[in-house]
């Protein structure tokens, strides 16, 4: 294991709170919109039970997001995701009001993005993650790099990451391996 590696465990392993992107992040960041102009996403199933894992362990999930949606309000309100925030132009100001309200510290946070506005809140959070086909730059700046492509199972590779950094991840797939299933 490199330094970077330990480096980016130690820090997962102090979450309480982890927050994603939507464009290039939860979806593969293609907008399509129909005739009548509502907007239509594609979700991975993958990246939703990852999701539904990190809330099962305790942490609490969040999406803060600068598109409006309303594919994504049903989607948050599909997995349990009770803090939602979409049109946020300041995504680092959005995260400290979250973390004022869920009385945690930027070093328990961390952020999933893919693109240059998601730099300032990535840089601040404690941890942070993006997907394999994130610009070059965020890149740099993250922890963790997913194997997986943006709205391709990149979310269920990082939210697996943390819950391993935590020792809680084979706790939680064990009854998907139990026997007498």
């Amino acid at each position: 294991m490199d330094e970077t590696h330990n480096e980016a465990t130690a820090r997962a392993r102090r979450l309480r709170l982890m927050a994603f992107d939507v464009d290039g992040v939860l979806s593969d960041g293609s907008l399509y919109f129909a005739d009548d102009g509502v907007e239509i996403k594609a979700f991975n199933t993958l990246d939703g039970f990852g999701l539904k894992l990190l809330a099962e362990a305790g942490i609490t999930v969040a999406i803060i997001t600068g598109r409006r949606a309303r594919c994504v309000e049903l989607r948050a309100q599909n997995l349990g995701i009770v803090h939602l925030h979409q049109g946020v132009d300041d995504k680092l100001a959005q995260m400290q009001r979250l973390l004022a309200e869920l009385g945690l510290e930027r070093d328990e946070a961390g952020y999933m993005g893919d693109d240059l506005p998601d730099l300032p809140l990535m840089r601040a959070c404690g941890f942070s993650a993006t997907p394999q086909d994130a610009h070059p730059l965020v890149r740099e700046h993250a922890w963790l790099i997913t194997g997986r492509r943006g709205g391709r199972g990149a979310v269920r590779e990082a939210c697996e990451f943390i819950l391993a950094a935590q020792g809680r991840l084979q706790e939680l797939l064990a009854p998907y391996l139990a026997a007498d299933r």
